[in-house]
């Protein structure tokens, strides 16, 4: 049995909470990049007429599946890759598919057979 704070008569202190979330399966956590509104050209679109054109979203791999711990000699890492994608890479995905996190909708879980493209972003000084 645990008791509370409240009943010890000391006050309740606010705390933050940090959650990782460690996608299982063939399974990546994207975080989904928002566009500026302003166009090429300057003028600036409101985001509905941008979202409803919009068939594919594009976002950031921040975690992805791993296969179990291995504990070497009190050396536990993080287990490999086993989605295929890494870490850090910008992806396309349909806008419709992947789960929106509770607490944070700019975060989708997302199955790897949805990812349509990684996206590589180079300066205009070094395409040929």
């Amino acid at each position: 049995m645990s008791a509370s704070k409240e009943s010890e008569g000391s006050p309740l202190r606010p705390h933050r909470i940090t959650r990782y979330i460690q996608p299982l399966g063939l399974r990546v956590l994207v975080r989904v990049l928002k566009e500026d509104p302003v166009h090429e050209s300057g003028l600036y679109l409101p985001e509905g007429s941008k979202e409803k054109m919009q068939e594919a979203l594009f976002g950031e791999i921040i975690e992805v599946a791993r296969a179990h711990p291995q504990d070497n000699g009190g050396d536990v890492s993080l287990g490999a890759n086993v989605s295929g994608i890494p870490c850090g890479a910008k992806v396309l995905f349909p806008k419709s598919e992947g789960l929106r996190v509770p607490w944070d909708d700019s975060l989708r879980l997302l199955d790897v057979k949805y990812v349509l493209a990684t996206v590589e972003e180079v300066g205009l000084d070094q395409t040929h």
